[in-house]
C-alpha cells in the first residue's frame, strides 16, 4: 500500500475511533430501551449511518490481513400503509495479493429497498430487491458484472430481545464476459440481548456461500459475539459494538480464520 492510501486509511478509522473513545468517558443518562432496539431492526424507519469496520486475519494461504470498511447509509421513508428502507453499502477495501502486494480501493456498491408494513404486528418482516454495481476501483476489488436478486428480513423483538434474520442471493446479468458469473447467497441472523444504560449483548454472524464454486469451498460460517452501547455526543445518539468471529467453514485459498468488527452508527431518530 502507498503512503497516500496508508494515510486514508488511517484517517478512516481515526474517525471512527474517536466517537467510540469519547464515548468510554461518556455520563449521560441511560438511553431510550426502544432507539436500542430500533437501531437492532434493519427495516425501522430509522435513519442512520453506520461506519462498519471488518478487520479479516489469517487471509489465505500467506495468512495475510484484509481490511472492509463498509460505509452504510439507511434512509426510509414512507408511503401510506407502507416504509420503504434505503440500505445501500459502500465497501473501501485493503486487499492483500499473494505475498507482499496489496490493493486499496472502492469495491463493488450493493443496494437493497426493503418494503415493509408501517404498522408492523408482532413478527416483523421486509422484502425487496437488491442490486449490486460494479464500481469497483480495480478488479481484484470486484467482480466487474452487474447483479440483482431477492431480499428477505424477519425478526421479533420480545421484552428485550431482538431476534430474526437476512437472506438475499445475487446473480449476475450483465458485465465483463470474461469475468465469472456471480451467483452468491448471504444470510445474516441475529440475536440482540439489551441490558439497561443502553448496554447490549449482540451475535450477528454473516454467512455467505458462493453457487458457482465446489462445495468444499462454497461457505464462510462464522461463531461469535460481541458488545455494544448506545451513548451520545451532546444530543447526538451514536451506536458502537465490538464483535469477534471465528469462521468454522470457509474457503481453503480465500477465507479467514477469524475476523474482528467494529462500528460506530449514526442515528437520526425523528
Amino acid at each position: 500500500m502507498n503512503t497516500k492510501n496508508r494515510r486514508t486509511t488511517t484517517l478512516l478509522l481515526v474517525g471512527l475511533l474517536l466517537p467510540a473513545i469519547t464515548g468510554l468517558i461518556d455520563t449521560a443518562e441511560a438511553e431510550d430501551p426502544d432507539l436500542a432496539k430500533a437501531s437492532q431492526n434493519p427495516v425501522s424507519d430509522l435513519i442512520s449511518l453506520p461506519f462498519q469496520n471488518n478487520t479479516n486475519f489469517d487471509v489465505g494461504p500467506f495468512d495475510r490481513t484484509q481490511n472492509i470498511l463498509n460505509i452504510q447509509p439507511v434512509y426510509p421513508f414512507n408511503v401510506g400503509k407502507w416504509n420503504l428502507i434505503n440500505r445501500t453499502i459502500a465497501p473501501l477495501i485493503y486487499q492483500p495479493i499473494g505475498e507482499n502486494d496489496d490493493e486499496f480501493g472502492l469495491g463493488d456498491i450493493n443496494h437493497t429497498t426493503f418494503l415493509s408494513p408501517a404498522a408492523p404486528g408482532k413478527v416483523i418482516w421486509g422484502a425487496g430487491p437488491v442490486l449490486s454495481f460494479p464500481t469497483a476501483t480495480d478488479d481484484v476489488l470486484g467482480t466487474e458484472k452487474w447483479s440483482a436478486g431477492p431480499s428477505v428480513v424477519a425478526l421479533t423483538m420480545p421484552g428485550r430481545w431482538v431476534l430474526g434474520g437476512l437472506v438475499s442471493n445475487l446473480w449476475s446479468f450483465a458485465g465483463d464476459s470474461d469475468r465469472a458469473h456471480v451467483n452468491q447467497m448471504l444470510l445474516q441472523h441475529f440475536v440482540n440481548y439489551n441490558f439497561d444504560k443502553g448496554w447490549y449483548l449482540t451475535s450477528a454472524p454473516i454467512l455467505t456461500a458462493n453457487w458457482k464454486v465446489d462445495s468444499d469451498n462454497r461457505w464462510t460460517v462464522p461463531f461469535g459475539i460481541g458488545v455494544g452501547k448506545i451513548f451520545r455526543i451532546g444530543k447526538q445518539p451514536i451506536n458502537r459494538s465490538l464483535q469477534f468471529y471465528y469462521n468454522v467453514e470457509k474457503p481453503d485459498t480465500t477465507g479467514a480464520d477469524w475476523a474482528f468488527r467494529f462500528q460506530v452508527q449514526f442515528l437520526f431518530p425523528k
